[in-house]
């Protein structure tokens, strides 16, 4: 098992920008490819970024590129998105999410833990 706690999440003018993290515990943070998701009231959830079990490798979706990064510090357990240039259409619930497997899965059903979620908000 593998418990997965974010925060950072909160309300921002647009144009600012947040810092959410996700504190891993459990197995070994390691073996997993770590990502984040986001849910809008309404939507499904979507993929937002990935990152490899050491980090070498990102891939994020096309309306986050160049705006948002993740990273991970394996030392502490933890993987980051930052986000800048907001906009009110990222508001959303934003979930971290573990994989196991190191195909690049944007879609929710190859994941295996995830976490609570924190709400971003983005005003206009």
């Amino acid at each position: 098992q593998v418990q997965l706690v974010e925060s950072g999440g909160g309300l921002v003018q647009a144009g600012g920008s947040l810092r959410l993290s996700c504190a891993a515990s459990g197995r070994t943070f390691t073996n997993y490819a770590m990502a984040w998701f986001r849910q809008a009231p309404g939507k499904e959830r979507e993929f937002v970024a990935r990152i490899s079990w050491s980090g070498s490798s990102t891939y994020y979706a096309d309306s986050v590129k160049g705006r948002f990064t993740i990273s991970r510090d394996n030392a502490k357990n933890t993987v980051y998105l930052q986000m800048n240039s907001l906009k009110p259409e990222d508001t959303a619930v934003y979930y971290c999410a573990a994989d196991r497997t190191v195909v690049v899965h944007t879609t929710r059903h190859y994941y295996d833990y995830w976490g609570q979620g924190t709400q971003v908000t983005v005003s206009s």
